[in-house]
């Protein structure tokens, strides 16, 4: 059974944290990471056609801009994703549970850092794309420490590269997010979150207002003024696709006993 759906307020906030629109500054302590992300996913998006499965889908942000037919959410099942997001299937984390050539594009966003055998995970997605399926995968390259301990990985530009081709994958396009000042800004607004937090939610929005809101607006200005600098940036967003006459048959000896190794995915703060 799904969550049921969060009050009107949480609910337009929880949009603001995912989908940034003009209020978002003042409520999103994340808003550059996340601002920076939407731009790159909705470059891509109209690729994901067809059957299409969202692996660690949290509670589905971005299902609504996805052109699908079908479109699957898929959460490592546990006891709290189970009663806290709005998955359409579970499984074991360690073999996806669909028959192989089952889709035809696969999103994976912000869950492959909690990944610690990548490799057999890469080739249990790639056991249940069709040939030519698409793979869009995004992953932190700085960010702080989260979901502890389920944390396992950052990922440069070349060495998530390296690692898509290795597991048979083909790179059709790859972007870095957020890639100027604004990342310090953000680093010091994560860090805000983190130090601030408390269980009063009145206190945490003061604490946005008083303290978060202004970095994001000084980020704004600072980040228009100063060049972008390619090599510091935020996210890594990749395109790929499972090459045409591939078999289903994928590498590292992925299938029934595989080992993936993934924690609990979840879309929170990364």
């Amino acid at each position: 059974m799904s969550a049921p759906p969060p009050p009107p307020l949480r609910a337009w906030k929880e949009r603001q944290l995912f989908v940034p629109g003009w209020a978002a500054p003042f409520v999103n302590p994340f808003y550059f990471a996340r601002r920076g992300l939407l731009a790159g996913l909705r470059e891509f998006w109209p690729q994901l056609t067809g059957d299409v499965l969202d692996v660690g889908c949290g509670r589905q942000p971005y299902r609504e801009f996805i052109p699908a037919t079908r479109y699957v959410g898929l959460e490592v099942d546990t006891p709290r994703t189970r009663a806290s997001f709005s998955a359409d299937a579970y499984y074991d984390g360690r073999t996806l549970p669909f028959p192989d050539a089952s889709f035809d594009a696969v999103l994976c966003s912000q869950v492959f850092e909690h990944v610690f055998a990548p490799a057999e995970f890469l080739a249990e997605i790639r056991r249940v794309l069709r040939p030519g399926g698409r793979l869009l995968l995004t992953v932190p390259f700085v960010w702080d420490e989260h979901e502890q301990p389920h944390d396992f990985a950052r990922y440069s530009s070349f060495g998530l590269r390296a690692l898509l081709e290795q597991a048979g994958f083909a790179v059709a396009a790859q972007r870095k997010s957020t890639a100027d000042s604004r990342v310090l800004f953000q680093l010091v607004n994560a860090y805000l979150y983190k130090t601030t937090r408390t269980s009063s939610r009145g206190l945490d929005w003061l604490a946005m207002l008083a303290l978060m809101a202004p970095v994001n607006l000084l980020g704004l200005a600072v980040g228009w003024l100063l060049p972008a600098n390619p090599d510091l940036y935020l996210d890594n967003i990749v395109l790929a696709r499972k090459p045409e006459g591939a078999s289903p048959a994928v590498l590292f000896g992925a299938g029934p006993t595989a080992q993936t190794g993934v924690a609990p995915p979840r879309k929170t703060a990364s």
